[in-house]
């Protein structure tokens, strides 16, 4: 299917109702419901998917052009995905778990048939002929790709603009980013533009948008979610996968988290041959059963006040509802070392990406006698690289060594709420404001440098708004391979202090 390629716009049918009616479903919000509320009522015949197709276009239509938050909106593929599903029903034959869902996809997923750019001008009409694992796992799962989002350029910044589809814009105060990289798929969750969105990882990409946005986000452990067809690298670029980036899904509730993450997960087609992948379940049952321990600032990255209030209220808010919480870090973890780890093997990562003009201006850098580890990290030769990798392995020992007498650890996801857009260049060159000071740009890497140096599992939970009304999340880490347990405290957390709210306007 070819269909229309849009980009931040919506052709026939959602431009056809400036205001679309609203479907009537006893028990079911067909705009800010979550995935499971959702799927119950298209299994019950409560809407059809086509309508719900309908409603979800219609809405896009009306509110993407203030938000930006997708790159191509696929009206006429999702509308003929849409039927299939519903003959499939009256059939009694539900194609999968998200059978007729409407879904987005982060613009980084290679997508058969539908423009994938990467947030890059180069690969503008890119219309890749195979899917991504992610994208084939949604469609053989029965969702239904309504769009691709906005992301930066190669998904490396911590807002959402290209050159491609524009400025992505936050749900919660315009003139702020929604986050990057997965910043559109953030907002459009935020906004009711969709129920669900795989993104990916590497710097808090998924954390930090929903962070910004107030919805639930879920970085995997690292290997458990295929990363085949995710731009970076390039189309076509083989063997250059990363021991940082990963893949998880966006989501209104942690129930949904769990769903999207079960349908995307598990070994690609060639390691399918040798094993499965089983999601243990949560480590308690209760929340006062769980073992915690917290961290809500730190010298490493001192948090802005306006954000550590609203982390700090609802941790006491979990501690009166009973949940064992001791303050400060594990025994064996170095913030400030870990970082600086964590940083050094990002930019040997993104080095693959830097021009050939940006490539010399390293090495020349590099040879001036900078020491600063994104310079290094993207110069490195081999042999420099494997002590950092190992390192890694030694930090993810220190963690795990923490989680055998606990279960998760509670921290900022970054150290202020969504900011003003700031799209001047170079980005290290950038600073925010926090506790009225400036700050380096790149300290947003800060706090979620530890699960994902380690490949440990995250989730950021919504837990509350500043006095300005800007959503904040908390992150909340757990043990390596066991990402139930993570989302289950997320869901739990909401359970005490409300979880997702819905935007102003939205």
């Amino acid at each position: 299917m070819k269909g229309k390629i849009t980009t931040t716009r919506v052709t026939a049918p959602a431009r056809a109702s400036a205001k679309p009616a609203r479907p009537k479903v006893a028990g079911f919000d067909p705009d800010f419901g979550t995935a499971m509320q959702t799927l119950a009522a298209l299994r019950r015949g409560g809407i059809s998917s086509r309508e719900l197709t309908q409603h979800v276009l219609a809405r896009i239509g009306k509110l993407n052009p203030a938000l930006a938050a997708f790159v191509t909106v696929a009206d006429e593929q999702a509308m003929a995905r849409a039927r299939q599903a519903d003959a499939a029903l009256a059939r009694k034959k539900p194609l999968g778990p998200l059978h007729g869902l409407p879904v987005v996809a982060k613009d980084s997923w290679a997508t058969a048939g539908l423009r994938t750019t990467g947030g890059s001008k180069t690969l503008e009409q890119h219309v890749p002929k195979s899917s991504a694992v992610v994208v084939e796992r949604l469609e053989a799962a029965g969702a239904v790709i309504v769009g691709k989002t906005n992301l930066p350029e190669w998904a490396a910044d911590w807002q959402s603009h290209s050159d491609v589809a524009g400025t992505a814009r936050n749900p919660w105060d315009r003139g702020r980013t929604p986050g990057g990289s997965t910043g559109g798929g953030a907002a459009a969750v935020a906004a009711g533009l969709g129920f669900l969105e795989v993104g990916s990882d590497i710097a808090g990409s998924i954390r930090i948008p929903a962070h910004f946005c107030g919805v639930f986000g879920h970085k995997s452990t690292w290997g458990v979610v295929p990363m085949r067809g995710h731009i970076p690298p390039p189309p076509g670029m083989q063997g250059t996968g990363s021991e940082l980036s990963v893949a998880g899904p966006l989501a209104r509730s942690a129930e949904d988290l769990l769903l999207g993450l079960g349908v995307v997960a598990g070994p690609d087609r060639d390691e399918a041959v040798a094993y499965r992948w089983t999601l243990p379940r949560p480590r308690q049952a209760r929340l006062r059963d769980y073992r915690l321990r917290y961290v809500l600032d730190d010298p490493f990255c001192p948090v802005d006040a306006s954000a550590k209030a609203v982390l700090a209220d609802a941790v006491a808010a979990l501690r009166k509802a009973g949940a064992r919480l001791t303050e400060g870090w594990p025994e064996g973890v170095d913030p400030e070392r870990q970082s600086l780890v964590y940083r050094w093997l990002l930019n040997a990562f993104f080095s693959q990406t830097l021009t050939k003009e940006q490539w010399d201006e390293t090495l020349a850098a590099r040879a001036r006698g900078a020491d600063d580890p994104w310079t290094r990290g993207a110069a490195s030769y081999h042999r420099e690289w494997l002590p950092w990798a190992g390192a890694r392995l030694a930090a993810r020992e220190a963690w795990q060594a923490y989680f055998r007498t606990h279960d998760a650890f509670l921290m900022p996801v970054a150290f202020v709420p969504a900011f003003p857009h700031d799209l001047s260049q170079p980005m290290v060159e950038r600073r925010l404001t926090a506790g009225g000071s400036p700050r380096p740009y790149t300290d947003m890497n800060r706090w979620i440098a530890f699960a994902t140096l380690t490949g440990c599992p995250a989730t950021s939970a919504p837990v509350g708004r500043t006095r300005e009304g800007l959503p904040v999340g908390l992150q909340i880490m757990g043990p390596y391979a066991e990402d139930a347990t993570p989302i289950d405290i997320a869901g739990k957390v909401a359970e005490v202090v409300g979880g997702f709210e819905r935007p102003p306007g939205a």
